[in-house]
This record gives structure tokens, C-alpha cells and sequence, in this order.
């Protein structure tokens, strides 16, 4: 197979094990940088073009798309889709997941524990807005943030009133939430490849910090997850249409609640934590998988 892998650095820890895996199993693979893609749309014969030739035989992609190139990054995708070849995540799926509003709306709707959530952009009330998540302590997001930037624990009900103020300051559209304190700084990473949890990961935070992600120094181990954590894991990534994706869990008094759906996982924190091939199980996915023209959300926008 010839797979191009949609990333802006090939050095990346992910990228490197994705072109390991892929080259192990016999398949030409190509790094692709999106934003120096540009495209022809032309009716019944869409292209895309790369450093001055165009980009055709490719059987799949797989796209590893950062969140602030998301725009550009799905309509390079999206392209390729029309092209009839088969995304590893598609274009509509990972848009859905970046919007963190669409998001929680779409599990919402489907029954999927979520922490209680607001939100607003520039709330007239805010002391009843606090109230709808239950006072304080709650933690506040700005919708565009990632990698745990952008994200705020406010201890009291001034604190809160005082970042909410900042942040409308800024005209920002923001996710206030509720503090799940139980799960002491501590998260689930449920890593879904198909419809299954292949592998799964604690993450702690650091010492006096509450955002146990990677980036922000948080440690990672191997853990065990019960049926329930595995299923709502499983349930989210089938919601949001992702056949590869990274599930954020946290351990609440009343079971388990789903934080945020990565649609671009990173693969070195799960791999060093289980050990497991995480990315070989990406590329015998895409083996089993890959048809021209084989998408779900073919026409649906």
C-alpha cells in the first residue's frame, strides 16, 4: 500500500512510529506537510498539489492534523477523501471533535457521562451561571485551548467571577465545569483503534497542578480500567465517528465521565506506558480497512 501520513514534522515521536510500523509491514509511506498543500477543486476531478507536483496513488492517510491548523488541515483531508482515498480519521470527525462545545452536546445527547458543564460568552449573570455546575470549585476552559493551556481551577466563587471577567475581557467563548475533586489530579487516557480499547494509561498530574496532561508535566503508568470505563470510552469514539482516537476519562463518585475526545493521540506516552505496538495496531487497522472511496460521512458536510 502507499500511505501518506498528513504531518507537519516527520521527527515527531508519533510520525517516526507510524512511518516504522508502516515500512515494517512492506508500505510505501509518504510525510506530507498539510500546509504546504494547496488544491484544485475542480468539478469530477479534485487534486492536490505539493512543492510543485501533484499528490495522486495513495491508498490511505492518515492524518495527524495539530489543533490550530484544524481548518486547513480537514479541508487538505477532505480533499483527499474526494480524491477516493481512505482516511484513517475522517474529516468530519475530526472537526466535530475539535469543537469542545459540539462535542459535549453530541455525548450529551447520546447519554454519555460528562462532567456537569456551562457554557458562555459574556454571561450577564455570573453567579447563576456558577451555580448551574454547582459552585465552587470549577474549572474554566477557554473552547480553543489544547494540550491543557487555556484551562483554570478556581478554588472560590471571587476566583471564578474574576477569571470569567479576565477571559470575557478577551471575548472569549468559555466551558465552565464542574471540579471532579475524587479523581485527586488523576485521569484515564483510553487509547481506541476500531471500536476497541487496545490500551489504556493513568495520568498524574504534578505536584500542585490539577491538569494531569503530558505537556504539562503530568507522569503516566499502566492501569487497569473496569467494563464500564472501557465501554463509555468505546462509546464516545463511535459518537464522534473516529476509528482512531484518544479518550480522556476521569474516575467521579458517580462512574466514570468523559473529559475530551483526541483525535490525534499522541502514541509515545501510551506505548511507554503499556509497551504495547500501538502504532503496528494503527497500520493493520488501515490493512484491513482501506477501500477507495470508503468513508461514513461521505456527503454529509
Amino acid at each position: 500500500m502507499k500511505i501518506a501520513i498528513l504531518s507537519r514534522n516527520a521527527k515527531l515521536y508519533s510520525t517516526r512510529r507510524l512511518i516504522e510500523a508502516a515500512k515494517q509491514r512492506g508500505h510505501e509511506v509518504r510525510v506530507i506537510d498539510a500546509l504546504r498543500c494547496y488544491m484544485n477543486i475542480t468539478s469530477n476531478h479534485p487534486q492536490v498539489h505539493y512543492k510543485g507536483e501533484t499528490l495522486d496513488g495513495f491508498d490511505a492517510i492518515i492524518p495527524r492534523i495539530g489543533a490550530s491548523i484544524t481548518f486547513y488541515g480537514t479541508a487538505v483531508l477532505r480533499q483527499f477523501e474526494m480524491m477516493g482515498v481512505y482516511p484513517l480519521n475522517e474529516s468530519v470527525a475530526i472537526s466535530r471533535s475539535r469543537d469542545k462545545l459540539r462535542s459535549l452536546q453530541l455525548l450529551s445527547r447520546r447519554g454519555v457521562g460528562l462532567p456537569v458543564t456551562g457554557f458562555a460568552h459574556s454571561p450577564d449573570d455570573v453567579n447563576d451561571l456558577l451555580q448551574t455546575v454547582g459552585g465552587a470549585p470549577v474549572v474554566i476552559k477557554l473552547l480553543e485551548g489544547t494540550q491543557g493551556v487555556g484551562v483554570v481551577l478556581a478554588d472560590t466563587h471571587s476566583a471564578a467571577e474574576s477569571v470569567i471577567q479576565a477571559f470575557n475581557g478577551l471575548k472569549a467563548n468559555i466551558l465552565v465545569q464542574e471540579f471532579i475533586k475524587e479523581a485527586r489530579g488523576a485521569d484515564l487516557r483510553c487509547f481506541v483503534i476500531g471500536g476497541k480499547v487496545v490500551a489504556s494509561m493513568k495520568r498524574q498530574a504534578k505536584e500542585g497542578e490539577f491538569r494531569s496532561n503530558l505537556h504539562q508535566g503530568g507522569s503516566a503508568s499502566l492501569v487497569r480500567i473496569t467494563p464500564e470505563e472501557r465501554a463509555a470510552a468505546a462509546r464516545a469514539a463511535k459518537i464522534m465517528g473516529l476509528n482512531v482516537c484518544g479518550v480522556d476519562l476521569l474516575r467521579s463518585n458517580h462512574g466514570p465521565v468523559v473529559m475530551e475526545v483526541n483525535s490525534s493521540p499522541g502514541i509515545e506516552g501510551i506505548e511507554m506506558a503499556t509497551q504495547k505496538d500501538i502504532a503496528g495496531q494503527i497500520i493493520t487497522f488501515i490493512e484491513k480497512n482501506a477501500k477507495p472511496f470508503h468513508t461514513k460521512t461521505r456527503g454529509k458536510g
